[in-house]
């Protein structure tokens, strides 16, 4: 789970609640804001831009007795395609009233009074449901034609081990879908972007390496050449991923074991 998390803070009605929450939180793990924009009614909260474009991990809505109504309509209204994961701060309310909130679509809720660690222990509860629960991941497919928000993707198109033996002959279009489906798999995990990206570009790599030293006999010298890498750096590339030339070579003499050093 990510060091800080970044939570906006929903209400019209409250701007007491809000001064008095916004800020910085436990030493920099928790970010509360207030949402920029002026909104006059509820149900334009969920249309801001900063929550539209993710700018926040989460939003935290202030609901009682007298805008429980409003909160129901406007989530109502948006049934499947709210903005952001919302938590509701549950002022005097009822189990059912709470219950009603999280059937439609809210993911978790605090009462007063208000405490950071829980609202911090919350969200991490909440995001890590979002998490896929296995580690090891299904074979992606790649070069389908659904829309990039559709994370189950189409079952048409080249898997990766197909990938690898024909990603030199494919065009730029088809990358750019093998590099979106990894990124959009990973997007979904408890990946930085730093560690999601990583792992984007290793695969890519070992996919290249694999289909070079195919097409070539698995003669490094020539599979170098064609990457345009020297063959210094192309064999480094091969010690990271662990990729043994043996199994491509139709020649035993293609490339001797002596010169594989350098």
């Amino acid at each position: 789970m990510r060091e800080r998390l970044d939570c906006a803070l929903l209400t019209l009605e409250q701007p007491c609640w809000v001064q008095a929450l916004k800020g910085i939180h436990l030493a920099g793990r928790l970010h509360l804001h207030t949402l920029q924009r002026h909104h006059e009614v509820i149900d334009t909260l969920f249309d801001d831009p900063a929550l539209t474009h993710g700018r926040y991990d989460a939003g935290l809505l202030y609901a009682d007795e007298s805008s429980l109504p409003l909160w129901r309509t406007a989530l109502a209204a948006r049934a499947g395609r709210l903005p952001a994961m919302l938590l509701v701060y549950a002022v005097g309310l009822r189990a059912q009233a709470v219950h009603d909130l999280i059937a439609l679509g809210v993911s978790d809720f605090l009462r007063p009074p208000f405490c950071p660690e829980e609202l911090r222990a919350r969200l991490e509860s909440a995001l890590g449901r979002l998490a896929p629960a296995c580690v090891a991941e299904p074979e992606p497919v790649y070069g389908s034609r659904a829309l990039p928000g559709n994370m189950a993707l189409a079952a048409q198109g080249p898997t990766e081990a197909d990938l690898c033996h024909t990603i030199l002959d494919r065009s730029g279009a088809e990358l750019e879908a093998y590099a979106v489906a990894l990124a959009m798999q990973r997007a979904t995990s408890r990946d930085s972007f730093r560690d999601a990206k990583s792992q984007v570009v290793a695969r890519f790599e070992r996919a290249y390496i694999r289909a070079a030293l195919g097409r070539h006999g698995g003669n490094i010298t020539l599979a170098a050449r064609m990457a345009q890498k020297h063959r210094r750096a192309f064999w480094a590339l091969m010690r990271k991923h662990d990729i043994d030339p043996a199994p491509y070579r139709t020649d035993p003499d293609a490339d001797p074991p002596r010169a594989q050093a350098g």
